[in-house]
């Protein structure tokens, strides 16, 4: 074992600090905190003691954050909300206010400054192979192949100035209005990450049509029990995208999602990779090309820009859950709620200026992507990123930052484990002098991810692990430029947010793990779900565990030293034995190693690289000269050097309760093997000791076993409660949530799981 990572309260109670605010404090939250504190009246002196103030005064709060983020609107509200209602009531907010989410994220009134920039993955294509003697990758021949790759993607980044994004927007919507879109219709994208994504959604939302995406790298299934549920109007999708440096062709997966949507009127299909003259929608009903769905929106003049007045609470999107243990949830989130939740954080917790220039990866299936968008209203530029992070090579994201200025950098919590596994030192290769933020959501951000990232990557960035959910489209707490960055933990709970962690009694614990709650109403919670008209629904996915009080399924830890919070997993994978309550994340900690190998290639030249190619686990010296790569293969299979988090042997780990008949419970670990490791008694031992000097004796998994994958949603998330219910015997219906649906029968009849 290289390393032990240990997360027990010992180490979260040290307070290392990563990192300190200027002492300036000329930031836009310390200028909030004056402005309330001068308007108000209050002696506010830090962060702590404004989040106070706006969860004890939250309507005083959200009246002064309108005032302050300068929402545009046609009409005042006559009420913030009233206070007398709480969190599961689900009270209205701004009554009697008019205005429009697209109208708000399009008002920087500076034409020529650039909105969008586009960037996109490359493909890669063989031109010729050569070798002395063909002969297959599995074979331990140390024959010389060599590979001739060549670029074929658009390198190029396309820019978009507001003005010209304007101009889009009112094509768009000029369009939909022709084809009889109106409020409350919905229009959804089948879509990579692109500019007109971006179009299609502001123009949906100036009309104030219910926008909802999901991306190409869904199944017709996922796809289908998303969008079958809210019968949308017309739906915008691509022919191919390319990922991992491969085209993949898209028509047949949308012929087919079309053919599941009766009520559906219009497919606009948006040359992507190809051109217009090499794509047949013929098989394809109701469809037409991007250009001439726009053209039929067009007269004798250009369109101009409409934005339709609504209310606070009108739907803006529809969000899914993931769907892993039924069909999806469908989130219906307010066009106000959303706009001003998202400004409070991007303004608030990220200083974001119009100067600032934003790349989220992220795909339009997650709820980063919405949150990404909404940055526009500050004036800032968003990088639409739309390609592997690690192709051509793991440096694509950091050429990103250089090339282009980007000022703010957000990425899943996975994707720094995996450049720290690759021993990737930005540091030393690239300049990032206009870097100053780096985001990561999507699962805990461990504690040795913050010693890599100011090691590594950038001394002087702000590293804010931030978290919340689709249910929220937004965080719960999370980055803070007013405040200090602890090793291990999220900064601070958000302003207006008033969170605790809870025990099964109900009381809010201090440095303990608990439940994840929100005691008070959020402008962001949903409004309501889609085809829940009794609300049922609703209520049992968030208020059935503490009545009245919003239960997020979360598990963490607040630090009542720091203020900080450590998220310890899902609460549905809570890990309940003997009692002793604990997140399996605390176990991942302990004994995962993720590290999954990918075929990289190197820009610019000449230059040289080892790298994995995938599943075979073979050595290649990749030697590159500007845009040609050639690579000598020795047919060798070995493990690379990959430092990793705690055992060289494991690749990941998912770890799970087992329940008898009697409801008595026992922790089961599953481990999958790194290629040419074999799963052995002596390494079983080893995790069970650093589990015990880790966190304690009462941690120790009862059973640690084998497995030849561990499944994951679409979008990166690990699958706990599915794998509970295969354990089980219980069938997994919406296999299409899923990225690897197949591991999942590699728990089913495990016979060391019969004896229980």
């Amino acid at each position: 074992m290289s390393k032990l990572a240990k997360l027990g309260r010992e180490e979260i109670m040290e307070c290392q600090v990563m990192w300190e605010p200027d002492s300036k404090k000329d930031t836009l939250m310390d200028r909030f905190r004056a402005a309330v504190g001068a308007a108000c009246g209050l002696a506010l002196g830090n962060y702590d003691d404004l989040y106070h103030w706006s969860v004890r005064s939250y309507s005083d709060f959200w009246a002064e954050f309108w005032k302050f983020s300068g929402i545009v609107h046609s009409r005042m509200y006559d009420e913030v909300v009233d206070t007398s209602r709480g969190i599961a009531d689900v009270p209205e907010w701004f009554r009697g206010s008019r205005l429009n989410y697209a109208e708000n994220l399009l008002r920087h009134k500076e034409n020529d400054k650039v909105a969008l920039y586009v960037a996109r993955g490359v493909l890669l294509s063989p031109l010729s192979f050569l070798s002395e003697r063909q002969v297959p990758l599995s074979q331990g021949s140390l024959s010389a192949c060599k590979f001739v790759l060549r670029r074929e993607g658009r390198e190029e980044i396309v820019k978009v100035t507001f003005g010209e994004l304007r101009q889009q927007v009112a094509l768009f919507a000029a369009a939909m209005r022709k084809m009889g879109v109106k409020k409350g219709d919905r229009v959804v994208g089948y879509l990579p990450n692109s500019a007109r994504a971006v179009e299609a959604m502001l123009a949906a939302a100036s009309i104030g049509a219910i926008w909802s995406s999901t991306s190409p790298d869904f199944g017709v299934n996922g796809v289908l029990d998303r969008f079958s549920q809210i019968q949308p109007k017309l739906i915008f999708s691509v022919e191919a995208v390319i990922y991992n440096g491969k085209e993949h062709g898209h028509l047949e997966k949308l012929q087919r999602v079309v053919k599941g949507l009766p009520d559906l009127q219009r497919v606009v299909l948006i040359p992507y990779v190809l051109p217009r003259e090499k794509i047949d929608i013929s098989k394809i009903p109701n469809s037409m090309f991007l250009d001439d769905f726009l053209a039929s929106g067009t007269g004798a003049q250009a369109p101009q820009l409409e934005f339709e007045q609504l209310p606070f609470s009108h739907p803006l999107f529809i969000m899914f859950s993931s769907g892993t243990t039924g069909a999806p949830k469908c989130m219906v989130h307010s066009a106000g709620g959303t706009l001003i939740q998202h400004l409070k954080e991007h303004m608030l917790h990220g200083n974001m200026m119009s100067s600032d220039i934003l790349l989220y990866y992220t795909t339009v299936g997650w709820m980063m992507w919405n949150w990404m968008v909404s940055a526009l209203a500050t004036g800032a530029s968003l990088v639409l990123y739309d390609g592997s992070p690690l192709v051509p090579t793991p440096n694509v994201l950091w050429d990103l930052v250089d090339r282009i200025g980007i000022t703010i950098l957000g990425t899943g919590a996975k994707w720094l484990s995996v450049l720290e596994e690759k021993d990737m030192k930005p540091v030393e290769t690239h300049n990032l002098h206009t870097l100053h933020t780096i985001l990561s959501t999507g699962s805990p951000l461990k504690a040795q991810s913050y010693e890599y990232v100011y090691r590594c990557i950038k001394n002087s960035v702000l590293l804010g692990s931030i978290s919340g959910g689709t249910d929220i489209i937004s965080c719960f707490m999370g980055q803070n430029s007013s405040i200090p960055v602890y090793k291990g933990e999220i900064q601070a709970r958000n302003l207006g947010m008033a969170v605790e962690a809870w025990n099964e009694e109900g009381k809010a614990v201090w440095g303990e793990s608990g439940e994840l709650v929100c005691t008070k109403p959020i402008p962001c919670q949903p409004t309501h779900f889609w085809n829940d008209e009794n609300g049922s629904k609703y209520r049992k996915a968030y208020f059935s565990k503490f009545p009245g009080v919003w239960a997020h399924g979360d598990y963490c830890r607040i630090n009542p030293k720091t203020g900080g919070i450590v998220m310890l997993g899902r609460s549905d994978g809570t890990l309940n034995p003997n009692g002793v309550r604990f997140g399996s994340s605390e176990i991942y900690n302990i004994g995962s190693c993720m590290s999954p190998a990918i075929l990289t290639l190197v820009q610019g030249g000449p230059t040289s690289t080892r790298t994995l190619v995938p599943k075979e686990l073979v050595t290649v010296d990749v030697h590159v000269v500007g845009e040609v790569a050639s690579f000598v293969m020795p047919m060798r299979s070995e493990r690379q050097g990959v430092p990793v988090e705690a055992f060289d042997e494991v690749e990941d780990s998912l770890c799970v309760p087992q329940y008898n008949r009697d409801g008595e419970e026992r922790v089961v670990l599953f481990l999958k093997m790194v290629s040419g490791h074999t799963f052995q008694p002596d390494l079983v031992k080893r995790i069970r000791d650093a589990i015990r000097l880790g966190l304690s004796a009462r941690h120790v998994p009862s059973l640690i076993l084998e497995t030849r994958g561990i499944p994951y949603t679409l979008n990166g998330k690990k699958v706990e409660v599915a794998v509970k219910q295969v354990m089980a015997g219980r069938a997994v219906e919406h296999r299409g949530a899923f990225s690897n649906p197949e591991t999942l029968d590699f728990y089913r009849n495990i016979p060391e799981l019969q004896d229980f």
